[in-house]
């Protein structure tokens, strides 16, 4: 799921950079125009042109990082995923849960950790139980085969018997204590580990919790300033036209929108790597991706 997620966050990174691209390209053409033709100067394309060849590298760098989940989901599947468009179904933030108490004894995790306590507890009694006595109950059945029985002194004879035997350690030198000292020492080491077990499930949904509200407050910043920064670079183009701006501005105003896309995008798949996160913290991943009861 995480992986699904990355793959989708850089495909649509892809896309910003690739319009990144053709938005700095078109501004180094227009500067390239206006040199030659004497209105601006010769540096504009030369500025332009650097912006371009960052914006190339920017991109290549980008689709190095869908290729890696790309390959990543590829092992974890075993078949062939780029030709698949992967979709994050909105069910999966309504089924998440995501600001409800979780019913922390169905968390794998905490479940292990209980059964550890469980465990400690019948090795407790277990080594009680040594101190005491041990009776069985011992039947036999015998037949002499072409002779005398020697248990009744009969030919080809049967013979069988019942009886009741009773064994005690009565001294090993302390080992039995020692064995049930030890067995509470795991009982209580097997308690703390369900607590602090708890703490860090605890401490995990409320780390999620908070890193979704910040980066929900940090989206509505970002089209704020995406949208400011689309006001400045049409009052920068039209200054250009007049010869107020140079080309640099106008880079600049178009590398600050695509980069405030970016982070937008970015902000927005990591709310969905945290949901998938808290989904797996909270133990929940096979009943909301459908994994049970199936081949």
């Amino acid at each position: 799921a995480d992986a699904i997620v990355n793959i989708k966050r850089y495909q649509d990174i892809v896309l910003i950079a690739e319009q990144q691209i053709a938005g700095i390209a078109r501004i180094g053409k227009i500067s390239n125009l206006r040199a030659k033709a004497g209105i601006s100067s010769q540096a504009d394309p030369v500025q332009a042109q650097s912006n371009l060849e960052a914006a190339q590298s920017n991109l290549i760098i980008q689709q190095t990082y869908l290729r890696q989940f790309q390959q990543k989901l590829r092992t974890l599947i075993g078949y062939d995923i780029s030709t698949m468009n992967w979709e994050i179904p909105e069910r999966i933030i309504q089924q998440s849960s995501l600001y409800q108490d979780p019913d922390f004894n169905q968390i794998p995790s905490i479940m292990q950790a209980q059964v550890g306590v469980e465990v400690a507890k019948l090795q407790k009694q277990n080594n009680k139980l040594s101190n005491y006595p041990t009776l069985k109950l011992k039947g036999s059945l015998s037949q002499a085969v072409n002779g005398r029985n020697p248990n009744n002194n009969q030919d080809n004879g049967f013979y069988n018997s019942i009886g009741l035997e009773a064994t005690s350690n009565f001294y090993q030198g302390g080992a039995t204590s020692a064995q049930i000292r030890a067995a509470s020492y795991a009982e209580e080491a097997a308690k703390a580990e369900v607590n602090a077990t708890y703490l860090e499930v605890l401490d995990s949904i409320r780390l999620i919790r908070e890193e979704i509200k910040n980066k929900q407050r940090q989206i509505s910043v970002l089209v704020a300033r995406k949208e400011t920064t689309i006001r400045t670079r049409e009052i920068y183009q039209e200054q250009y036209k007049l010869g107020t701006r140079t080309a640099v501005d106008l880079l600049n105003a178009e590398q600050a929108i695509h980069g405030a896309a970016q982070e937008i995008e970015s902000a927005r798949y990591d709310i969905y790597a945290g949901i998938v996160r808290y989904i797996q913290v909270t133990g929940r991943t096979r009943d909301i991706y459908g994994l049970n009861n199936i081949a």
